[in-house]
């Protein structure tokens, strides 16, 4: 065992007394504890930009991100993952997220199956894992088997590795070619990594999903021109979005929405350069959904 291995498990000497105090204090105590995350995220910015750099290239080209991990840094890739669609206007599967256990696991704790370091693997397998594919194992404490065994596995298929972790010089970090740590500290109440681990870890798949999706055109300036109105809230920003991004008065905004079928995309296309929508449609399809790229195709009015 390394010398660092239980360091996401250890006793916190700062909350010790933790169950004697009144709620206003306790709570004090959980907040200031979680004011360190942010700077130990800031710390692995350099670590998190290199692993974006070397992944959106691979995703440009059709390769998938996967994020895999058991019990919490399972659940945190799972939901960051099942985020994007919607978010982004990307088609399901451009990101994934795995969990030992699988669905289930999701909602109940199915924590053995960390223990197996082939299930991993099988799990990646199950997807058709290929060596375009970039995998990222999530484990707070870096000695999961089965997130240690899907990077194993990606990594003898080829695919770009890296891994999201607490807990430096850990054997995940071992198998990762882009290993991020984030050196959290012991938590509030110990080993519930679902705390400090689990905020950080959640802050750099933001920052991961988000910057890929930026670096595949998929925002304008800071606005999320490929959202889907699925309801009344998103149908709004559509139109602030649409207006803000054209010439177009809201009236008129709202008129081209109703004609795209509430496709902001398209209507954004076809408010820039003058296309039907129906050659709007066929530039964004022939450019992976990327309003610039269609814009630049049919050339902007």
């Amino acid at each position: 065992m390394k010398p660092n291995d239980r360091i996401t498990e250890s006793e916190n000497p700062n909350t010790a007394g933790i169950d004697k105090l009144d709620v206003t204090s306790a709570l004090l105590l959980i907040n200031e504890e979680d004011s360190r995350v942010a700077q130990a995220v800031k710390d692995a910015v350099p670590d998190i930009a290199e692993l974006i750099e070397n992944l959106v290239p691979r995703v440009k080209k059709g390769g998938r991100l996967i994020y895999i991990g058991t019990g919490t840094s399972g659940r945190l890739g799972v939901l960051d993952a099942s985020e994007i669609p919607p978010t982004f206007g990307v088609p399901p599967g451009r990101v994934v997220g795995l969990i030992a256990g699988g669905y289930d696991a999701l909602h109940q704790a199915v924590e053995a199956s960390e223990d197996d370091f082939r299930a991993g693997a099988e799990d990646l397998d199950s997807i058709g894992l290929g060596p375009n594919d970039s995998v990222i194992g999530i484990a707070a404490s870096g000695r999961t088997p089965y997130t240690i065994g899907a990077l194993a596995h990606a990594n003898r298929l080829g695919c770009l590795t890296g891994c999201i972790t607490c807990v430096p010089d850990s054997e995940i970090v071992d198998q990762a070619a882009y290993p991020i740590v984030a050196v959290v500290g012991p938590e509030v109440i110990a080993g519930s990594t679902r705390m400090k681990s689990g905020t950080a870890q959640k802050m750099i798949l933001n920052m991961i999903s988000t910057m890929l999706m930026i670096r595949l055109g998929y925002v304008i300036g800071n606005r999320m021109t490929n959202v889907r109105p699925s309801n009344e809230k998103l149908r709004e920003r559509t139109v602030r979005i649409l207006v803000s991004e054209t010439d177009l008065d809201e009236a008129s905004a709202i008129e081209l929405l109703n004609r795209t079928d509430g496709d902001l995309k398209v209507a954004i296309v076809t408010a820039k350069t003058g296309a039907t929508i129906e050659r709007a449609v066929e530039a964004l399809k022939a450019s992976d959904q990327v309003i610039a790229t269609a814009v630049e195709r049919l050339g902007a009015i």
